[in-house]
């Protein structure tokens, strides 16, 4: 007898109800579908029905009877299924991690432009982006002084960030980088001083600045000029550099002690200097961006004066091992400097409109260039594909009020591949190579996320996948209202709910009043003569705080010196010469009259 057969004659039929999986539209990311500006000018023919979500919906009325099944027959795209059955259990692990090469996405888009989602909470334009390792973050930064934390799963299609700081006051944040294993984050401001946060937006640690009256800038413990880019250490997470405008690129680390906490006098001090020496009159130049070989063993900068060095990790750094002069226009910000995996070539993104890759095996002349990129903001970068065959970035209006374009060029000569259109000039760009979308910071305080659905996981797919949160009816109100609260004072203490007392949310709420991140407390203003850098605090103040106290002006100078008589007359050292004939001092008898006639 069959397994089954035996569960039928014992009266078995399951194990248990199946949960009810969630349907989702079928079509819900069509709400999302990029149009292009060119469209309209092109009236297309009844014939074509698979170019948008219109022409489905015109499929559909053709149905009698419409349903599930129908709706997805009449669906044009049929790659697209399996990316529903995956979205539709909820989870995040159900996806399969984007592979550049499986044979089985080659009839899908190559470029994941077709749809887009907008994060719009900045109100100026985006200096600087992050993603964390999982592609699940976006950090972000602005000249609006900001600095906002958004996460995929989180957010709805309502898309708002969890976390808003300034850094740094009123100061521009010009980098940001998120740490290899994603637990923390450099924040790097227009200020002398980086910032350590954790993953969720915590401050950590703040170091220490240098003295710029000190001439030579190996002796200084930190930068004296305004930074401008950061880079973590490709292998080990406690080290990372970051480049300024004092001609310098500093490594610090990040050590934690034994107990888990972070070590106040490690965190303040910078393993090795790198003073970039410019050929023009004076010997300092602004170093503009900065980054780690893929091994490590390469750190490279480039400065406003043109130039683009190299160092290995282990020399003295005393000189550069590797140095192209004029590598971009002078006086031009070159605003990202990029390695490939194989560490072989370098991408640079110059200020002078053009974009430029180096054979570090012949490191004079360029490999390839492409000029006529309009530069709007110094800011603006390049990068490299997932699977590198081909670069990225972004195209400034060439008219006030202007859309800007995002260019894909093809690695071997540079030529164009592929040009979209923004909706105004994209700073800042980034492609994910885990969730195959590419991330864009707008001049005008957007972030645009574009997607394929059958090419990118998770990521602002995850935003359509939940749908806008369910508003409370009046019959959900009066039901919470009528729920009647049962007390039982005599009741044994195993069976007593919350010891006796009333449950509610009192307690609860002035519990999460007293916590600070919870009740969203404001920073509480600087009292004294300042800390951190911050109101009041002078020039030199770091400097002095770091001395030993001068307390002698604190103290009486007539107890300071009593204090030794006992000594000096048990132990004459200076005073034993006249010993002999010095007088003793006899002072007059005053009776309490006279004292009291005074």
């Amino acid at each position: 007898m069959a397994d089954m057969d035996v569960f039928v004659a014992m009266g078995i039929s399951g194990f248990g109800k199946a949960d009810k999986r969630r349907e989702l539209d079928p079509s819900r990311f069509d709400k999302t579908k990029r149009e292009d500006p060119a469209l309209p000018e092109v009236k297309p023919g009844p014939n074509k029905i698979t170019n948008g979500p219109p022409q489905a919906h015109e499929s559909d009325a053709d149905f009698d009877e419409p349903g599930p099944s129908l709706r997805f027959a009449s669906q044009s795209k049929a790659p697209e299924a399996p990316a529903d059955d995956a979205s539709d259990d909820g989870t995040e692990d159900d996806e399969p991690e984007y592979d550049p090469t499986s044979p089985s996405l080659s009839t899908s888009p190559e470029f994941p432009v077709t749809h887009e989602a907008t994060l719009k909470e900045h109100t100026k334009v985006i200096s600087t982006l992050a993603l964390d390792p999982s592609g699940a973050r976006v950090l972000s930064g602005s000249h609006d002084y900001d600095c906002k934390l958004w996460d995929f799963g989180g957010m709805t299609t309502h898309t708002r960030s969890f976390k808003t700081w300034e850094p740094a006051g009123s100061y521009y944040v010009n980098d940001l980088k998120f740490s290899n294993n994603g637990q923390q984050f450099l924040v790097i401001s227009g200020t002398l001083q980086a910032k350590l946060y954790d993953r969720d937006g915590e401050e950590k640690a703040t170091f220490i600045k240098g003295d710029m009256y000190i001439r030579d800038m190996k002796h200084t413990a930190g930068h004296v000029g305004e930074l401008t880019g950061c880079a973590w250490h490709p292998r080990d997470a406690q080290y990372f550099i970051t480049s300024s405008a004092d001609s310098t690129i500093r490594q610090a680390c990040v050590f934690t002690s034994a107990s888990g906490l972070w070590d106040v006098e490690n965190k303040r001090k910078q393993k090795t200097v790198i003073v970039v020496k410019s050929k023009e009159r004076g010997a300092r130049t602004k170093v503009t961006a900065c980054a780690y070989s893929p091994d490590g063993n390469l750190i490279s900068g480039v400065c406003l004066d043109g130039a683009l060095h190299m160092w290995q990790s282990s020399s003295n750094f005393v000189r550069p091992n590797m140095t192209v002069e004029g590598a971009h226009t002078k006086g031009t910000t070159t605003g990202s400097v990029v390695f490939s995996v194989d560490g072989r070539t370098v991408l640079t993104r110059g200020g002078d409109d053009t974009v430029k890759l180096w054979d570090l095996r012949s490191f004079k002349r360029p490999l390839a260039t492409h000029p006529e990129l309009t530069t709007l903001y110094p800011g603006t970068n390049a990068v490299f594909s997932p699977d590198e065959k081909y670069i990225l970035t972004g195209v400034g209006a060439t008219s006030k009020g202007g859309r800007g374009k995002l260019k894909f060029l093809n690695r071997a000569d540079l030529s164009v591949a592929k040009e979209l259109d923004m909706e105004t000039t994209p700073v800042k760009v980034l492609w994910h190579s885990k969730i195959n979308q590419i991330v864009a910071g707008l001049s005008n305080g957007t972030i645009s996320v574009l997607y394929s659905p059958e090419t990118s996981v998770n990521g602002a797919k995850l935003l359509l996948a939940k749908g806008a949160p369910k508003r409370p009816t009046v019959e959900d109100m009066s039901d919470a209202l009528a729920a009647p609260t049962i007390l039982t004072p005599h009741a044994l203490p195993m069976f007593k709910d919350g010891d006796g007392l009333v449950k509610g949310t009192k307690r609860k709420r002035e519990k999460d009043r007293m916590d600070p991140r919870k009740s969203r407390r404001p920073e509480l203003p600087v009292t004294g003569p300042g800390k951190g850098g911050r109101v009041g605090a002078s020039a030199t103040q770091h400097v002095v705080q770091n001395l030993v106290r001068d307390t002698t002006r604190d103290e009486d100078p007539r107890e300071a010196l009593l204090k030794y008589a006992e000594m000096a007359e048990a132990d004459p050292q200076w005073t034993a010469a006249w010993r002999q004939n010095q007088p003793k001092p006899v002072f007059a008898n005053v009776s309490e009259d006279e004292e009291e006639e005074k």
